[in-house]
């Protein structure tokens, strides 16, 4: 496993996009209709213009609001500590392998999620053998923002879109996330 810090998430974002919105005439769940269709209005090629913000205030308040709702739906979860600078970093210390049907590189992801942190004050919440749960203290607010949330969302975990969300299009995606304080991904 690599550093966090060895990767640029715009760049991870852009090759993750540019693989899984590839058009694959043999493909056995899309066609190439449908495939393009779930991540319209963007094209194959990347050109997502990242959101940049400020340093989010609030960031730790919202992460024990979400801490606590999660708690309250997931009754079974068990608390962890573990010696890192954030939640992202943590991610790739204790080796946490939920995408790994998609890259064995855990950092990479946390390359991601760091710059999340950043931008939308986001903050891990909780993680599962295939999944990862974050707070977010500053979500996009309206749909156009939101949409370019979505791919990024895409381009990080397909399967939030593919298998995790119906109607399965980045669009709708989208409307879902409009001022949502957390952000769920699902691996298969």
């Amino acid at each position: 496993m690599t550093s966090p810090h060895a990767h640029n998430p715009a760049d991870l974002l852009a090759q993750w996009w540019s693989t899984y919105t590839e058009i694959d005439e043999d493909d056995d769940l899309l066609t190439p209709d449908e495939r393009i269709a779930v991540t319209a209005p963007f094209t194959q090629t990347w050109s997502n213009t990242v959101l940049s913000h400020e340093p989010v205030a609030g960031a730790n308040e919202m992460a024990v609001e979400y801490a606590h709702v999660f708690a309250d739906q997931h009754p079974r979860a068990r608390l962890g500590l573990v010696a890192a600078a954030c939640g992202a970093d943590a991610l790739t210390a204790v080796g946490w392998d939920g995408p790994a049907n998609y890259d064995n590189d855990t950092a990479k992801f946390s390359a991601v999620v760091r710059d999340w942190e950043r931008r939308f004050g986001a903050r891990v919440v909780a993680v599962g053998a295939d999944t990862l749960h974050l707070s977010v203290a500053e979500p996009p607010t309206n749909i156009q923002d939101a949409l370019q949330v979505a791919a990024e969302h895409f381009a990080f975990c397909p399967d939030n879109i593919w298998q995790g969300f119906h109607p399965c299009t980045l669009a709708a995606y989208a409307e879902r996330i409009v001022g949502m304080n957390s952000w769920d991904f699902w691996w298969d």
